[in-house]
């Protein structure tokens, strides 16, 4: 008889609360490591830039050649844009809120579609309700999971447009509006820069963006991101770090158990919290192969988009949503 899939329930909050306190019980030092790294700045102008003039300079290209240059080259540029939308996200580049807005949307210049102030909200909200099904965007839908199945054909498509769920995933998320002034402003000003570049370049360069982005998110050893976070391969492990080479093309991103301990923490100082706390960090299960990552999970029939660890619901507003597995109101005012 088959059983429906489901995710992987837990009664209790993500561990990365209680693991944040011991850390910096026995490592105060961490603290130092907190606050903005500047340099990112004028790191996101080069790569906004460097991304332009490479869309410029093959505005005459076929389509063949557009293709593989946005999958070997565009699809790392647009991927460590979309790295730095989320140091902006966490207000670890400049020291405004005000500023770091500011470099999210230029960060968006190439990008195509209008990400940084939408994934400024609901990334936060990540983090927040990590691992809750209604208000975790990380979380996909339990439609949209039985969709996907555990076919490999269907699970690979479903990364290669992997851009489509992401942009669909706030419609699940209860309790939060998804326009705000700023998302009008990223909406208008990319809307502005997308016709600039297929009028002013041509059509090709605007091709390059789009397929850049369509890559750095989807079907590509990058997309491999995606699989490692939070998809479980180790019994009682919510999140994973990766610790490859990319890291070096995509400013440290892998290493995602260190950033939701301490998601004040830039990426440039991500490994030292790792060196600073080995025996937090090396028991854990990690990877050192994006690629290996992906082909695992498009292959592998015992991991599919169910493979997720759930937590209840503790939103306030949502707790006759989940009478089944209720928090205390200690525990709700302990994370709020």
């Amino acid at each position: 008889m088959k059983t429906e899939r489901d995710f992987i329930h837990t009664d209790g909050p993500n561990y990365h609360i209680t693991r944040r306190r011991e850390i910096l019980a026995h490592h105060p030092e961490i603290r130092n490591l907190y606050g903005p790294y500047r340099l990112s700045a004028l790191y996101i102008v080069m790569v906004v830039a460097f991304q332009l003039a490479i869309a410029y300079l093959l505005k005459d290209q076929a389509w063949w050649v557009i293709l593989l240059a946005a999958y070997a080259v565009g699809a790392f540029a647009n991927h460590s844009l979309y790295v730095m939308i989320h140091e902006c996200t966490h207000n670890v580049v400049l020291k405004s809120a005000l500023g770091n807005k500011i470099m999210g949307l230029v960060c968006d210049f190439p990008l195509v579609l209008p990400s940084a102030m939408g994934f400024r909200k609901y990334h936060m909200i990540h983090h927040k309700h990590l691992g809750e099904y209604s208000y975790d965007p990380d979380i996909v839908s339990r439609t949209e999971a039985n969709l996907v199945g555990n076919s490999a054909v269907k699970k690979a498509l479903w990364l290669m447009f992997f851009s489509i769920s992401q942009g669909l995933r706030p419609l699940k998320v209860k309790f939060y509006k998804p326009l705000n002034f700023w998302t009008v402003i990223n909406v208008v000003l990319n809307l502005a820069i997308n016709i600039a570049v297929f009028k002013f370049a041509s059509p090709m360069a605007f091709l390059y963006l789009a397929l850049s982005t369509l890559f750095a998110l989807g079907l590509h050893p990058l997309g491999g991101r995606w699989i490692q976070e939070h998809f479980i391969t180790k019994e009682g492990q919510e999140t994973y770090s990766y610790y490859g080479p990319l890291n070096k093309l995509s400013f440290n991103m892998g290493y995602h158990n260190e950033h939701h301990d301490f998601m004040n923490v830039p990426w440039v100082h991500q490994p030292k919290i790792k060196k600073l706390a080995p025996e937090y960090y090396d028991n854990l299960a990690s990877y050192n192969s994006w690629t290996k990552v992906l082909v695992n999970f498009i292959f592998n029939e015992k991991i599919d988009s169910y493979t997720r660890m759930v937590h209840p619901d503790r939103h306030p507003k949502g707790a006759i949503d989940n009478e089944k597995n209720l928090y205390s109101k200690e525990v709700i005012e302990t994370f709020y």
